[in-house]
Order: structure tokens, then C-alpha cells, then sequence
């Protein structure tokens, strides 16, 4: 766990804690590590709703610690670390990974990896993954499985800077504990991420704060004083968590991000951002809250059962572009973000993490274009009411749609922006 969190750390917990949804949707089982520690509860990952364990493990991991050290003791790989000056403080031994590596024939590991100075924080990260195995639940037996085993599967999510401390950590596991899932480890890399105006350094929290703050700039300017009533603050905030999952997610995680943090328009303006998706959610939320207001006046009838209705009427060339391209495709979508093949060598993976972010972008042009042209409630004539039941209904499934796509970024659909 770094020390202090920055836009770089953000992007692989955001991607990690998305692709734990996608996976839990496909019915596999799914545990994060590290916990947070209650002293970094690191506010910031709250308020982007991140769902993250915390807490320790307690005794267990103490005495996983222990059964660490003792194993380290035995293993032909390490020596015991004289404490002399220019030593790493804490260190409590040296391992020798290169000749591991090159012993086992282990593929795509850095040619630098040489020798470990292991400290009793090294050991509790180990611990941890090893607690987070014996404890992995069971996935669903008729799931597609990730990949193909019935043994747990360990991906690492970790920036490119990071990478060569936590293929460290991978190799010093498979040499400490042999077992079937330390040889399972993958790794999923994410990109650099570049933050330019300012360039300095920014922590993920100022990031957080400054993209709020040009949401809450935006949302004044295009409703006004609406926009500064307590009632929008939850908007607001929703809003912005939109803004910077879909900045972080919406490009695939092997390239680089450039965050311009004087550029709002990524937030606030266009078609490709997290705002423009919720916005467009929400009009779909407003047209069914007019049309249930309607039949409790008495306008219109209520909704008849699907069986009733007959969808031939829909002859608008928007209305089979949303069933063809979006709504009859969508599980599919959900599999294929959450697959995770495996590479024919080598411990690095590739995913399809920008899938959601994608279909959500274009669900929301396709269906922004449809909704500007068609008017949806129309005069409450009884020979209009078979086309908009049928049109509600297909509306109906897109909100569905929408709805399932931003639970899997723990993204509360908005009643109203």
C-alpha cells in the first residue's frame, strides 16, 4: 500500500474494484486485497464509492506471518540479513530470485529481478493473499470459469511503476509457498498516468476535490441557483464519481492517461464523458416519472402486460438500433469485460476493462439522438396509446440497461439532473 495515494494508484483500484463487479456478475467468486488499515481509510476511495475491505486479520495473520518466516528460514534461496550500515532498515533477509526464476524456467519476469531484502511488511502483504485464498468462496459451478481450474486465481492490478515490486512479491510467494495458486499469478498493468496543469506531483484526494469543484462550476452555470440548493449536492457528488470513473475507465488499461486538470470538459461537456451517461439516465428516469404522473391523473392508462403489446408499431430506425446494438447484446458485453485469458506465456494479462465505459458512452449518443427526435408521451388519444406502450416498454429495457451497466462501477442511477 503506498503511503499516500495518487491519480496513478487510483486508476488500478478503480479498475480492480470495477472488475470485481463484472466478475461477481458472472458469478465468480472475488477477493481484494490489501485490506485498508482503519489509520488509512483514505476518504477518497470512500467518496468514489469504492467498496475495498479494511480492517486486519488479527491473529491468523499473525500466525501466517510466523509459518512465513519459518519457511524462510529452510528456504535454500535465503540468507539471514546482518544488520550492518547502508542495510535496509527492517530487513530480515535476502532472497535470491534470479536464480528461482531461471531454476523454474519462470517466463516474463523482469531480467533485473536479483536479490530481495524481505522485511516483516513484505511478509504481512504475503500473508494477506494467502488468507485471501483459504478464504475465496466457491464460484458458481455453471459460471465460465477464470481461468479454466477449480484452484483460486491470483490477478495482480498494479501500475507500470509498480510493477517490478509486485512481480518481487509474486516470485518470493512461489518460492515461500509451492502450492497450485501461487502458480497461478497473473498480472494486469495498468498504464501511466500523466497529470499536466499543474505538472507537479497531485494527490488522488486534490484530484478528487478539483474535479468536483468544476462540476459544481458547471452544473451553476447550466441550472443556476438549482444547482446551489442542498438537494444537489448529492447530484453533484454523484456526478463527479461519474466524471472521473469513466476518465480512469474508459480507455484501455494498457495506455496512457493524460489527465489536462485545467481541462473540465472532460467532466462537465461531450458525449464521452461519465456526465453525459447520467444525464441521459436521468431522462429516462424523468420520462417514466411524467408518464406514472400521467396515469394517476388519469391521462393515460397504465402500462399493459409485454404480452399485450404489440411491438410491430416500432418503425423508427432508433428504435431497432437500441434493441440490436445494446439491449440484445448486453450480457454479452458484461462476459466479455469480465474475461480474463490467459496469455500463451508469460504472467501478463490483458482485459477488455474499457468495455462498459465504451457501450455506456454510445448507449447514451444512440438513445440521446432517438429521444431528441421522438416524442415519447404523446396526445392521450386512444388509437396513439399502442405505439408509446411499446416504445415505453423498449425505453423500459434501456433503463434496465443503464441501470445494471453503472452498478458494475457502483454508480447510483439519478432520478433527475
Amino acid at each position: 500500500c503506498p503511503a499516500a495515494l495518487r491519480p496513478r494508484h487510483l486508476r488500478s483500484v478503480l479498475l480492480a474494484d470495477h472488475l470485481a463487479q463484472l466478475l461477481r456478475a458472472q458469478g465468480v467468486g472475488v477477493r481484494l486485497v490489501p485490506a485498508l488499515s482503519e489509520e488509512r481509510s483514505w476518504d477518497v476511495l470512500r467518496q468514489l464509492r469504492v467498496h475495498w475491505p479494511s480492517g486486519c486479520g488479527g491473529s491468523s495473520l499473525s500466525d501466517a506471518v510466523s509459518a512465513l518466516k519459518a519457511a524462510l528460514g529452510r528456504c535454500p534461496c535465503a540468507a539471514a540479513c546482518e544488520q550492518r550500515p547502508g542495510t535496509a532498515e527492517g530487513a530480515i533477509s535476502k532472497v535470491h530470485l534470479k536464480s528461482f526464476v531461471e531454476q523454474q524456467g519462470l517466463l516474463g519476469y523482469d531480467p533485473n529481478l536479483d536479490v530481495l531484502l524481505v522485511t516483516e511488511g513484505t511478509l504481512q502483504s504475503l500473508a494477506e493473499l494467502q488468507e485471501a485464498v483459504l478464504q475465496c468462496p466457491v464460484s458458481d459451478p455453471t459460471a465460465p470459469r477464470f481461468p479454466s481450474s477449480s484452484c483460486c486465481s491470483i490477478v495482480h492490478v498494479v501500475n507500470c511503476e509498480e510493477e517490478f515490486q509486485q512481480q518481487q512479491l509474486d516470485v518470493l510467494w512461489r518460492i515461500l509457498d509451492p502450492g497450485a495458486h501461487t502458480a497461478l499469478q497473473k498480472h494486469l498493468v495498468c498504464g501511466p498516468v500523466k497529470v499536466t496543469n499543474p505538472s507537479s506531483p497531485i494527490g488522488a484526494d486534490q484530484y478528487f476535490q478539483l474535479r468536483k469543484r468544476q462540476m459544481y462550476e458547471a452544473s451553476v452555470i447550466k441550472y443556476g441557483e438549482l444547482a446551489q440548493d442542498e438537494a444537489w449536492t448529492e447530484v453533484i457528488d454523484t456526478l463527479t464519481v461519474a466524471a472521473i470513473r469513466f476518465e480512469m475507465l474508459s480507455t484501455p488499461h494498457r495506455s496512457q492517461i493524460t489527465l489536462d486538470l485545467e481541462n473540465s470538459s472532460i467532466s462537465t461537456k461531450g458525449t464521452k464523458s461519465g456526465a453525459f451517461v447520467m444525464y441521459n439516465c436521468a431522462r429516462l428516469a424523468t420520462l417514466f416519472n411524467a408518464f406514472q404522473q400521467a396515469v394517476e391523473r388519469g391521462t393515460y392508462p397504465p402500462l399493459p402486460p409485454v404480452s399485450d403489446l404489440n411491438f410491430s408499431c416500432l418503425r423508427e430506425e432508433g428504435e431497432w438500433l437500441l434493441l440490436f446494438n445494446y439491449l440484445l447484446p448486453f450480457p454479452e458485453v458484461l462476459q466479455q469485460a469480465a474475461q480474463l485469458p490467459l496469455p500463451s506465456k508469460g504472467i501478463r494479462i490483458t482485459a477488455s476493462t474499457e468495455t462498459v465505459c465504451k457501450f455506456l458512452i454510445q448507449l447514451s449518443m444512440d438513445f440521446s439522438s432517438y429521444y431528441n427526435r421522438v416524442h415519447i408521451l404523446g396526445e392521450p388519444f386512444p388509437h396513439l396509446f399502442e405505439q408509446m406502450f411499446a416504445r415505453l416498454q423498449l425505453l423500459g429495457a434501456v433503463r434496465d440497461v443503464f441501470h445494471s451497466a453503472l452498478a458494475t462501477l457502483h454508480l447510483p442511477p439519478l432520478s433527475q439532473i
